[in-house]
């Protein structure tokens, strides 16, 4: 399987474009503001079109006072996005994937990023703007799934 291609080509550099957004809570706006969903969301809208579904409001502390077992994120990236099959211990990040984290084991996914390649990656995190780092070990040991973009051909 390629590494990347003109798909999660055009994935990093919408994502790139991003690239100094103020973090803002549950927004979607380039140059303004988002949060880590944002981000996916406002890449979604330009590689591929329109959002599948509107998120729902959600407060900063959704993950924490989710109810047991309910994984918001997850349920929601396994309705748009490919999931990539195995272990994440041993997953080597391509190009355009998104990543889930969890930053308690007993929770569920609360941050999302975008892969720029095996040990780099995009996000928005709170306090922040959005930015591309190294995908260290303490991201390595909180990532929980991973996914790619659905291919629009």
């Amino acid at each position: 399987m390629r590494e990347s291609g003109p798909l999660a080509e055009r994935i990093v550099a919408e994502a790139r474009n991003w690239a100094g957004t103020p973090y803002r809570h549950q927004a979607s706006v380039m140059g303004v503001g988002c949060d880590c969903l944002g981000l996916l969301r406002g890449v979604w809208r330009a590689v591929l079109g329109p959002e599948p579904e509107e998120a729902p409001p959600y407060a900063a502390s959704w993950a924490e006072s989710a109810p047991r077992g309910d994984d918001p994120l997850l349920a929601a990236a396994r309705r748009h996005l490919v999931p990539v099959a195995g272990p994440m211990t041993a997953y080597r990040p391509r190009a355009g994937d998104v990543l889930l984290f969890a930053f308690r084991a007993h929770l569920p996914a609360k941050h999302c990023a975008i892969a720029t390649g095996p040990v780099a990656m995009i996000h928005a995190h709170d306090g922040a703007v959005v930015a591309e780092v190294a995908l260290t070990p303490w991201w390595r040991r909180r990532l929980v799934h991973a996914f790619r973009f659905p291919d629009p051909s």
